[in-house]
């Protein structure tokens, strides 16, 4: 039985300020647009996620509610923790880890450079580094979520907003 694991970096975020904290960054309107680009793209795809597990950092979760919305996805079952907030790539492991034995399609939003360290480490594929609002698939064939460790993985595609702007 295989499992697939869509690793998605949030889109471009607006600078720090003196007003908001990192964690409060919220999506510029290209890092909107680029999310919903690559939502439609994953659309198209067919993708059906069974779950989405989004950083709550205001610009991994607004990345995950536009994509979540494209994929026809309720917004409202995005699980959203902060361990994937500048917690390092064993958080993202943890939170895959931890899915149910029924998700087949599993999501999970987050930053960089943790999320482009997590993406290597399941595959041994060289990504480099992960551009805002991209997403890593990777395969995983008769494992379950809690067996996902170093080299589980087979790296199927990066994509990343570029690939579709006109």
């Amino acid at each position: 039985m295989k499992r697939y694991l869509y690793i998605v970096r949030h889109a471009k975020a607006e600078d720090s300020s003196s007003f908001f904290g990192d964690f409060d960054r919220e999506l510029t309107s290209s890092g909107t647009i680029d999310a919903a680009r690559m939502g439609k793209f994953l659309a198209d795809k067919g993708l059906k996620p069974d779950l989405l597990i989004s950083s709550s950092a205001a610009r991994a979760f607004q990345t995950a509610r536009i994509i979540a919305e494209q994929l026809h996805y309720e917004y409202d079952a995005i699980t959203t923790t902060r361990d994937l907030y500048d917690n390092g790539p064993k958080a993202y492991l943890a939170a895959v880890t931890t899915a149910p034995d029924k998700c087949h399609h599993l999501m999970v939003f987050g930053h960089n450079p943790d999320i482009t360290y997590f993406a290597e480490y399941l595959t041994n594929h060289d990504i480099g580094s992960m551009s805002k609002g991209s997403v890593v698939i990777v395969e995983f064939d008769n494992l379950d979520w809690r067996e996902v460790s170093s080299r589980t993985g087979k790296f199927i595609s990066y994509d990343a907003p570029k690939q579709f702007r006109n």
